[in-house]
């Protein structure tokens, strides 16, 4: 088995996974989809177990036969790097490799609502990714990070496992730890970060109790804290936060989440109609008044799926049947897909026809803030410098590396 080859192959294919078992020819996840590598035998247990004696060093192979997994990250020349969970199944050893390019795509080149870029530019409070495995929440992270290294300067501190994009000081001095490599633990980095001096921290994942108690803090005490969650939805990822602690504690956090959080962010990916790829079809709530009302207060918190529909117009929020509107509108997405990824299809049908009950307002505006957005878009890219200059009349110092 020629491993590079493998890697070579999987990314001129546009693969986003390479799965590896032994008895199995490796597996290809292209757009979201398996695809054995058929001209590749399959592999053996003997195979993979040389592959990984040759990525992983002295401190790793002891981690590894103690836990039996490890996750590492290795590059591949000019091309990228790829994140590798090793693992064992039924005794033999497995791999799950995730290619990670080296170019890190702008929040405009990913699709992503223009509030995207407003809530990046926060100075302080707690910002969440959350979505399944896969929905490219670290991918939207990294565009976060990369429009804030070229429109602020500050510190920011990165805390992974393992890290995935490689982000260059430009306005910002940026420093990326690996757990397992730099540190032990989330929690235990985290900590250390507030003694750093930063401005904006990002966490790869709020995995635990210390974690997401210490982000909490962070954020209270004045720095931008960006994270990820394994949740579905706004209400969803609220949900999982408050109910980590103790019951008496919980009234306590739902008032310090409601003064911090200043947005989530869901995703979900959608096959492009032109079958170049995928688009995030993406949920937005901003943390607006009644917004912290209904996470203060646990009766309400019911409401926030409509109060994000209600907020499209004045606030820039908006729902994944939104979103999957706008990109049909778009003609990024067809409607067959369009309906299979929404929340609720008959109400989603219904508007796609016209018909849809005028006490229904969360559709209230929509036509409108879309031709606005349009018009605006179109102005932007006749006056908006390119990525990494300074608009007129505004100079941000660089960081001097």
């Amino acid at each position: 088995m020629e491993w590079n080859d493998i890697l070579k192959i999987a990314i001129s294919r546009g693969a986003s996974d390479i799965h590896m078992r032994a008895g199995l020819r490796p597996i290809l996840r292209i757009m979201g989809t398996l695809y054995p590598y058929k001209e590749h035998p399959p592999v053996s247990a003997e195979e993979i177990d040389q592959t990984i004696n040759g990525l992983l060093n002295d401190r790793q192979k002891e981690k590894y036969n103690q836990s039996k997994q490890i996750d590492i990250s290795t590059g591949m020349g000019d091309q990228g790097r790829f994140r590798i969970n090793i693992f064992q199944q039924r005794g033999v050893p497995s791999m799950v490799c995730r290619f990670i390019p080296y170019l890190i795509q702008t929040t405009d080149e990913l699709f992503l609502p223009p509030i995207i870029k407003k809530i990046a530019m926060e100075q302080r409070g707690l910002v969440l990714l959350t979505g399944t495995t896969g929905s490219g929440k670290s991918t939207t992270l990294a565009g976060i990070i990369h429009h804030i290294n070229n429109h602020r300067n500050c510190h920011i501190i990165t805390i992974e496992d393992p890290i995935e994009f490689l982000h260059r000081d430009h306005k910002c001095l940026i420093n990326q730890r690996e757990v397992g490599f730099d540190t032990d633990t989330f929690a235990g980095a985290l900590r250390a970060a507030l003694r750093q001096d930063p401005d904006v921290i990002l966490v790869g994942e709020m995995r635990d109790f210390e974690t997401i108690q210490t982000a909490i803090l962070a954020a209270e005490t004045g720095h931008l804290v960006l994270s990820t969650l394994h949740t579905l939805d706004a209400t969803e990822s609220i949900h999982r936060i408050i109910t980590v602690f103790p019951s008496h504690q919980q009234q306590q956090v739902r008032r310090q989440l409601g003064g911090i959080l200043k947005g989530v962010v869901s995703q979900r990916l959608v096959s492009r109609a032109d079958g170049r790829g995928r688009v995030p079809a993406v949920e937005v709530m901003i943390g607006t008044a009644r917004i912290r009302e209904c996470i203060e207060d646990s009766a309400r918190t019911k409401e926030i799926r409509d109060a994000i529909a209600k907020g499209y117009t004045t606030y820039g929020m908006q729902t994944f049947d939104q979103s999957l509107m706008y990109l049909l509108e778009k003609g990024l997405i067809t409607y067959e897909e369009a309906l299979l990824q929404c929340s609720n299809p008959d109400d989603f049908a219904l508007k796609v026809r016209g018909i849809y009950s005028t006490s229904d307002d969360q559709w209230e505006g929509f036509e409108a803030k879309v031709e606005m957005e349009e018009a605006e878009q179109e102005e932007q890219a006749e006056d908006q410098p390119n990525e990494g200059e300074e608009p007129e009349g505004m100079k941000i110092e660089r960081f001097d590396k």
